[in-house]
């Protein structure tokens, strides 16, 4: 027999124009000081030109862009708007639970990071949602920045 999955998560794009254009604080679950992956040009991105605070969480902890970096999401001292995943989508469930358990205002999923059901709960717990987007593509493209 065949089941039908869960509904795909469809991003509003009233929420991703206002993550891009708020300043607020950025959690990047995922960066490191490595110049050669998708997380350090995002970051570079939002802190230089959408203005963003950037805080690195790798279990590295290292300083990226000038930002002391964490082990984990909740050794980060103080609020965070916006949690930006840049891990894999087996993992990122847990994340997002741990970003629901500190008060994070939204959780955006970088390309190809992809869970329904981390979506779901982060939108049951009143987060902002954005799945499967990157905000270097999506702020040029909304002419931002």
């Amino acid at each position: 027999m065949w089941f039908a999955s869960p509904m795909p998560f469809v991003n509003d794009p009233a929420v991703i124009r206002g993550l891009l254009t708020t300043p607020g604080r950025w959690a990047v679950v995922g960066l490191s000081a490595n110049r050669d992956r998708a997380a350090y040009n995002v970051s570079g991105y939002l802190q230089r030109v959408l203005g963003m605070e950037i805080v690195p969480v790798h279990p590295k902890a290292e300083t990226v862009h000038g930002a002391q970096g964490f082990a984990h999401l909740g050794d980060v001292p103080g609020p965070i708007d916006v949690v930006d995943l840049f891990v894999n989508s087996r993992h990122v469930g847990a994340v997002v639970d741990e970003a629901i358990a500190i008060g994070a205002k939204a959780v955006w999923f970088q390309l190809d990071v992809i869970d329904d059901a981390a979506a779901a709960r982060a939108e049951a717990a009143g987060l902002k949602v954005v799945v499967d987007a990157c905000p270097a593509i999506e702020g040029p493209r909304l002419g931002i920045g």
